[in-house]
């Protein structure tokens, strides 16, 4: 993945800062632009290609959530930093997708970047998407790389009017969209959750390359995970302190238990990675002990047949005066031996508990 993207992050060499240069994933679908238009008893949800829609909401005295899908088009980044007068350098860390998650105060905005790991159940795999949000007077701006994401949940509520999200102001709706973010790092981990149980079942049953291979992606998802939610504490926490005149102190409380849900968000990776760690050694040990199994069958089936082949080898030599080569009952003799060396080889090794 990131030599993919190695490329495109040379073009920013040389620059000046705030030249805007995308750097990530290109998606090859268009930017789209889904407004949200409310206030506790009116509501408009309209889509657009085009920026046009979206000035005039900067004078709104309602609250307004513009959800930009879609960071590759820079013109249309351009033209909505002028709409909403956002630095340069903001709109730099927007179209560069490769950001740690921070928070930035502004004179007339606070500009936050989230990572929102998504699991693709078509895939497979995790997805790791960055998320930014703009909170301004009245208003919260995000984008997002692509299509897909948390939020149908507070869609719905502003739709439907419930809870309290029409009633509180801009810095609510942030505050909902973050702890969405958050709340999909829950049903992610329980994902992870899940497949380690699966593991442990496969690794009780047979031990194979196949389970190797699934605990070392999901030891890299963990870790994926890991880097992303660390970064988040030290943000929600940075916001929970804020004294912007954008948050108001009700929306202080909820963004104190976004925090906490936070903190089990990391007890929770950590727990996984020593379980996955755990399964990690558990593997390791079954296919060791299974090794030395196969090593004892073979070692007692050699040491057995060390005696015989030393008596059928002393019997082969041809030397013409061997005192039982002329007696007639010699070849059962020889026979008999072998079969009670053989005997008491396997009593003696039975007793040890040897096999």
């Amino acid at each position: 993945m990131a030599i993919r993207y190695v490329p495109r992050q040379l073009l920013k060499r040389g620059l000046p800062p705030g030249e805007l240069v995308q750097v990530g994933a290109v998606s090859g679908e268009p930017v789209s632009i889904a407004v949200f238009d409310y206030s506790e008893d009116a509501f408009d949800e309209r889509e657009s290609q085009t920026t046009d829609d979206c000035i005039p909401l900067c004078e709104s005295s309602t609250v307004s959530w513009i959800d930009v899908d879609g960071v590759h088009d820079v013109d249309i980044i351009g033209r909505l930093g002028e709409a909403f007068r956002l630095h340069p350098l903001t709109l730099e860390d927007i179209v560069n997708t490769h950001q740690r998650p921070k928070i930035e105060e502004f004179e007339n905005y606070i500009y936050v970047v989230l990572k929102m790991p998504r699991y693709d159940s078509e895939s497979g795999e995790f997805v790791d998407e960055q998320v930014s949000f703009v909170l301004k007077r009245g208003c919260v701006i995000s984008f997002q790389e692509r299509p897909g994401d948390v939020f149908d949940g507070i869609r719905e509520r502003i739709r439907g009017g419930r809870g309290r999200i029409r009633k509180a102001g801009a810095d609510y709706l942030m505050y909902a969209l973050i702890d969405a973010v958050v709340d999909g790092y829950f049903v992610l981990l329980e994902s992870v959750g899940e497949q380690i149980e699966s593991i442990e079942e496969e690794l009780a049953r047979e031990p194979s390359q196949e389970v190797m291979r699934r605990i070392h992606a999901l030891k890299r998802e963990s870790i994926l995970v890991r880097r992303a939610i660390w970064p988040l504490r030290e943000v929600i926490s940075s916001l929970s302190k804020n004294e912007s005149t954008l948050i108001e102190g009700p929306t202080m409380l909820y963004i104190r238990d976004v925090y906490d849900h936070t903190i089990q968000v990391i007890d929770t990776i950590e727990s996984l990675r020593d379980m996955l760690s755990g399964l990690l050694d558990l593997y390791l040990s079954s296919v060791s002990n299974r090794m030395n199994e196969v090593m004892k069958v073979l070692t007692v089936i050699a040491t057995m047949f060390i005696p015989l082949t030393f008596v059928a080898g002393v019997y082969g030599m041809n030397f013409q005066h061997m005192p039982e080569l002329s007696w007639r009952w010699g070849y059962a003799a020889v026979w008999g031996v072998m079969v009670i060396m053989l005997a008491g080889m396997l009593v003696f090794f039975k007793r040890k508990r040897w096999f």
